[in-house]
């Protein structure tokens, strides 16, 4: 149960025009899908990747905004494109630029601490749903008592039953507006790091699904996450799927779309996340060496993008989740710059569980010498935006100090 105030009956608050999702150029085809196990068991729909649709242009809005990456190219990511890391990448997608200070107290940890998972709160200006441009949600005066209700039992699902590493924030003033953050997985190529969304509920809703934008700052690091900030999700109506694999108005909610981001889009092996890399029973045996090593390709290079989302956030914190994204780093900031460590030593990208390094087979399966030079220039890059926020940086600082390899606690 998660704690916190009293959901309101919020009869006159504001609904909103809704807004037709582009429709998709061409078929696509039929991807992979999964159901997420448990006591009442939760659909994770198919997932793929397409980035037919219009992009949202206020996400990469900077001249200077570093293109989306292209991982067959990875040469694209060698380490001069990361000594070119120009900061105004993460100007570019919302107004909401709080100042930020080099050290920071145990004000902002005991903020962490106590930081719901569920809140309700004001002031949605930095809303992608509520930027200027082709995607802003206009407010309307009189939403249906249908659409209230809904929306209510949404907040109060989201309340109860949020699983661990999701935290949502909702607007009394603007009921159709959300915002949630995943917190990466461990043992995936994006553990530790944070992952914003906005979502906007349509007046038809739930007839129509949630629109939902990643906050991807430009970046791609995922077949499901676009840098336009489309999400690939069958339940969003935004890949194909048949079933119960779609949105269905009576039974689909919320939470199940964040759960099934979080056990499907977010995983450990992302490559295979795009149908036309999928191996079935007839291709495993034939294509799997070659398969498994550009999966691995791909877990690298979402590992760097990774890393550099979690500078674009430092830098341009979502409003109302400041204290946490700066506790959240103080926290775990440590850890993360020794798996970075243990990545350039050899282990694999993703093999992080829990407080340790998982042992791995070197050979084919280490890292790869461009990934390594990559990373130790992102590395330092890293390593100034954690110590700004007071992160014990002294081991990874000190050249003397002990170095973390592929074995090495990281607790």
């Amino acid at each position: 149960m998660i704690s916190g105030e009293k959901i309101q009956n919020h009869k006159n608050k504001q609904a909103v025009v809704d807004i037709d999702w582009p429709e998709q150029s061409k078929q696509l085809q039929s991807g992979m899908f999964a159901y997420f196990a448990g006591s009442s068991a939760i659909p994770v729909t198919m997932v793929g990747q397409s980035d037919v649709l219009g992009g949202y242009h206020n996400n990469v809005a900077s001249p200077n905004a570093i293109p989306a990456t292209n991982f067959y190219q990875l040469d694209m990511l060698a380490p001069y494109y990361y000594a070119q890391f120009n900061s105004s990448l993460m100007e570019s997608e919302m107004p909401h630029q709080p100042s930020q200070t080099k050290i920071v107290n145990s004000e902002v940890d005991e903020k962490y601490e106590t930081f719901k998972k569920f809140d309700t709160v004001n002031d949605n200006r930095d809303h992608f749903y509520s930027l200027p441009g082709k995607y802003k949600a206009h407010a309307v005066k009189k939403p249906s008592q249908a659409w209230v209700k809904r929306i209510q039992h949404e907040w109060k699902v989201l309340e109860n039953d949020l699983p661990d590493a999701i935290y949502v924030r909702v607007y009394e003033d603007r009921m159709d507006l959300l915002r949630a953050v995943i917190v990466g997985p461990a043992g995936t190529p994006y553990h530790d790091g944070l992952f914003f969304f906005d979502v906007h509920f349509p007046s038809r809703y739930p007839s129509q699904p949630p629109l939902v934008n990643y906050r991807s700052g430009g970046l791609r690091l995922n077949p499901n996450l676009c840098s336009s900030g489309k999400v690939c999700l069958s339940l969003l109506n935004t890949w194909v799927g048949t079933g119960c694999e779609k949105w269905n108005p009576s039974n689909s909610t919320m939470l199940q779309v964040l759960v099934s981001i979080q056990a499907l889009v977010l995983n450990a092996n992302p490559y295979f996340n795009e149908p036309a890399n999928f191996m079935d029973a007839s291709t495993y045996h034939v294509e799997r060496q070659y398969m498994e090593s550009q999966s691995l390709k791909y877990n690298e290079q979402a590992f760097l993008l990774s890393c550099r989302t979690m500078q674009y956030s430092l830098r341009n914190p979502p409003k109302h989740f400041e204290d946490f994204i700066v506790g959240h780093f103080r926290n775990y900031g440590h850890k993360i710059l020794k798996g970075c460590k243990s990545y350039m030593a050899g282990a694999q990208v993703g093999c992080l569980v829990g407080d340790g390094v998982q042992d791995v087979d070197e050979g084919d399966k280490s890292c790869s010498a461009n990934f390594k030079a990559s990373l130790k220039v992102l590395f330092a890059d890293l390593l100034k935006e954690f110590a700004n926020i007071g992160v014990d940086c002294v081991e990874f600082q000190n050249p003397g100090a002990a170095k973390a390899t592929a074995g090495t606690s990281l607790t």
